[in-house]
């Protein structure tokens, strides 16, 4: 987000048909600022910006799912980690949407022709890797076939539906060994968790999708990743 706003920003007028899957979640993101979505402190000026896609498909709830990715196991970094497609700007992108749609093509092969943009998140801060990320909410108006373009950088990617995501079931919260505790969700052999569980949580609540699950529910980020073979390293983009 250009500027560091600490706001959202929509990036659809008034004209714009925003699906009812979306529309609860725009009105309540309009008055939203970066302290309702993070206690992290608001990263330097000179900190590295990156965006991430979130994009997602559907009408309703119940037709509804996410695009996330799985980081290959060999990677340096974040090796494991289910996220958003994205990553950091490149020179040439015309700000954070640009960077997320091309981020998305290059990891997942999705046509960008068929995302609609909607808004863009305040900027949040990521202290392990000192980037300061823009989440891009997106609908897929059009969705097109989707596959991990470089088996090096991921090893999955996956058209999560909302009915699974949301299931209390699936739902729990995950202790990190530096004391944080955050939502988490386990779909499909995936562990969603740090940003991108937190963002997806968030969303959920503000849109209206949650159904109550069991917040008491606290289990050990390091047994949970070695029950699922991830690797605890933070997200960073590069």
């Amino acid at each position: 987000m250009a500027g560091g706003e600490d706001v959202t920003m929509l990036v659809r007028g008034p004209g714009v048909d925003v699906p009812p899957l979306l529309a609860g979640l725009v009105d309540s993101l309009r008055d939203v600022e970066m302290a309702d979505l993070t206690r992290m402190p608001i990263a330097s000026a000179d900190a590295r910006a990156a965006a991430v896609l979130m994009l997602f498909a559907g009408h309703e709830v119940d037709d509804a799912d996410v695009l996330l990715l799985e980081r290959a196991s060999n990677m340096r970094t974040h090796s494991g980690q289910i996220a958003f497609p994205g990553g950091a700007l490149d020179p040439e992108d015309d700000g954070p949407v640009a960077a997320a749609l091309r981020e998305a093509q290059e990891e997942t092969a999705l046509d960008p022709a068929g995302v609609l943009p909607l808004a863009l998140l305040p900027e949040l801060h990521i202290p392990p890797s000192g980037f300061r990320v823009t989440p891009v909410l997106a609908h897929w108006a059009r969705p097109t076939p989707v596959r991990p373009v470089d088996p090096a950088e991921s090893a999955r990617v996956a058209r999560v539906p909302l009915r699974r995501l949301l299931d209390p079931a699936s739902r729990f919260r995950v202790k990190h060994p530096s004391g944080y505790a955050g939502p988490a969700f386990f779909v499909d052999g995936m562990l969603i968790w740090g940003f991108t569980g937190g963002l997806l949580s968030t969303l959920a609540s503000m849109a209206g999708w949650e159904r109550t699950w069991d917040t008491t529910d606290v289990r050990d980020l390091d047994t949970v990743l070695a029950e699922t073979h991830a690797d605890p390293e933070p997200e960073v983009f590069e």
